[in-house]
């Protein structure tokens, strides 16, 4: 099964709707609160919780699970949903704002991101293709394209340079992604029942890294 994302009320004033989107593991009602289960659980909270509150969507993060336990160790076991007790959609991040959150452990390159884990210390290399990789492995709903994450405040010049950097980075996602897909059998570039979301800023929706992929996500960040 694909996503599909169908609208099922707008409002002309203010441009605002409602949506359903469809996924493997269950609708969502968007707008939507998709609380973050970082390393595959929500702090605090029992799934069991979540589900008496309604919650529709999880995020999990590339970076932490790949580091601990491990993506083969959670492909091994049944995947992310299994791995979680999480019967419902998640979204995997790739990982790009943790990088640029622990920037003095990480280098980024036009291949990648060279990064110390912040658990023992050890080297790593996350490229734009490893990322798609892991969370295949991860068996995610929605899994998201590496992307530079700059800090903020950042200039003009740093933003467009992170844009295109991103874009050129998407790219070669979806092409690991077909071949991925190709490898299966399963047509398309889904992931079989998987699908990619391009990373992007207000500049890439303005300007249009055409990706063709089914999603954009754009973080704001408030001034």
């Amino acid at each position: 099964m694909n996503l599909k994302f169908e609208i099922v009320a707008t409002d002309p004033s203010t441009k605002a709707r409602a949506g359903l989107l469809h996924t493997p593991h269950g609708i969502v009602e968007t707008p939507v609160f998709m609380p973050v289960g970082t390393a595959g659980s929500v702090k605090g909270m029992t799934q069991g919780q979540l589900e008496e509150l309604g919650v529709q969507i999880l995020l999990a993060n590339t970076y932490h699970l790949y580091l601990r336990p491990g993506h083969e160790i959670i492909r091994q076991l049944g995947g992310l949903h299994r791995f979680m007790g999480w019967p419902h959609p998640i979204l995997t991040d790739s990982g790009g704002f943790q990088v640029m959150s622990l920037k003095s452990l990480g280098r980024v390159t036009e291949d990648g991101v060279w990064f110390k884990s912040h658990l023992d210390g050890s080297s790593h290399f996350l490229s734009p293709e490893r990322a798609i990789e892991v969370q295949f492995a991860l068996g995610a709903d929605i899994i998201m394209t590496l992307d530079e994450c700059v800090e903020y405040p950042a200039s003009r010049e740093t933003l467009h340079r992170a844009v295109q950097l991103t874009g050129r980075w998407a790219k070669r996602a979806k092409e690991k992604l077909s071949a991925l897909s190709s490898h299966l059998g399963t047509g398309d570039w889904g992931l079989g029942r998987r699908r990619l979301a391009l990373s992007a800023s207000a500049m890439c929706l303005q300007g249009g890294i055409p990706m063709g992929t089914p999603g954009s996500a754009a973080s704001v960040v408030p001034e």
